[in-house]
């Protein structure tokens, strides 16, 4: 759960992921392991009708998930912004055959990023994702979390369209090491 500023009890935007995921009975979970996402994969591990399935690179997640659309599940992609890089010639499996891709992304490149090298990515995922034909939805208010992914989950499985929602770092917060 992110913790807020202002004293009130925060809200739990992974929460509100995780049901989302299972109102749209996301079978197959695909990710990177990251820090970000850390316990909506948790959270998605403990549930029997989740598949949590590790990658050792993003890219693969997408083939992943044209098998599952294939053989009748839904499924999610979880990985950073960093990994979009890394994706950028597998996205066109998805728009090219026309099937449902959701990917939920943790931002890295934005406010407090203590790494250079994250910044590059950081700043152009959200242009690289649109030109590669995904919808993409930033979300920098935990509040917003809930009805943000299930709006890209419509637009996905009913589309069927490419759809990714952002995750700011104002969300996750900005990670540190050493200080």
């Amino acid at each position: 759960m992110q913790a807020n500023q202002g004293g009130v009890d925060p809200v739990d935007w992974t929460g509100a992921i995780y049901s989302t995921l299972q109102d749209w009975q996301v079978a197959q979970v695909a990710y990177v392991p990251d820090a970000g996402h850390s316990e909506l994969i948790i959270r998605c591990d403990r549930d029997e009708n989740m598949r949590l399935v590790p990658l050792t690179t993003e890219e693969e997640g997408i083939a992943l998930l044209a098998g599952a659309w294939l053989g009748g599940q839904r499924g999610v992609l979880l990985m950073q912004s960093s990994g979009v890089g890394n994706c950028i010639n597998m996205l066109s499996l998805a728009r090219v055959c026309r099937f449902p891709l959701l990917t939920l992304v943790t931002m890295r490149g934005q406010w407090g990023e203590f790494n250079p090298w994250q910044v590059p990515m950081g700043q152009l995922t959200p242009k690289v994702l649109a030109d590669a034909d995904s919808l993409v939805f930033s979300v920098d208010d935990p509040a917003a979390m809930g009805q943000t992914v299930a709006g890209a989950a419509r637009m996905a499985f009913e589309g069927p369209a490419q759809a990714a929602v952002l995750i700011g770092q104002a969300v996750i917060g900005a990670k540190s090491f050493g200080r």
